[in-house]
């Protein structure tokens, strides 16, 4: 899939920007040019980013996370951005929710780093986290779902 293999050559890139402590890098692959670039260390707060609402299960793409069919009431948590998948601020701090964890609306839910921003992921709906999709530090592309809720 194009939308893996990209993801895969930024995180790669990434990876890359980490190792060597860089600012800026720049690479073609393909006939794709990817620019990425560290932001002033005053620019790197957490900041609340809100969840998209999931598309209808008509849209979802073939071999999505609910594919092992999730309950029609189930509210999905996608990710607004493509990062790595965080369940709590930090390893040794508690994760924001688990399976089975009560949650209101604007309750944050993981975070998902991208180019070393912290973005915190809040759920959209109130209910129970019946499913949690990716594994803590798992590179998640946007759209890709996140939790499941049920009401």
């Amino acid at each position: 899939m194009a939308h893996e293999e990209e993801a895969e050559t930024i995180a790669s890139l990434l990876e890359i920007m980490h190792e060597h402590d860089l600012d800026r890098i720049k690479a073609r692959v393909g006939d794709a040019v990817y620019e990425l670039v560290r932001r002033e260390a005053g620019a790197q707060i957490v900041a609340p980013v809100a969840a998209v609402p999931h598309a209808p299960a008509a849209a979802a793409p073939a071999g999505a996370a609910s594919a092992g069919g999730a309950p029609a009431n189930v509210k999905r948590v996608t990710a607004p951005l493509t990062g790595v998948f965080y369940r709590s601020s930090s390893p040794d701090a508690e994760p924001f929710v688990s399976e089975g964890t009560r949650v209101e609306a604007g309750d944050v839910v993981c975070i998902l780093e991208a180019m070393k921003l912290f973005n915190e992921i809040q759920s959209d709906y109130a209910g129970t986290v019946m499913r949690i999709i990716p594994e803590n530090g798992e590179l998640v592309s946007q759209g890709e779902e996140l939790l499941w809720i049920a009401p």
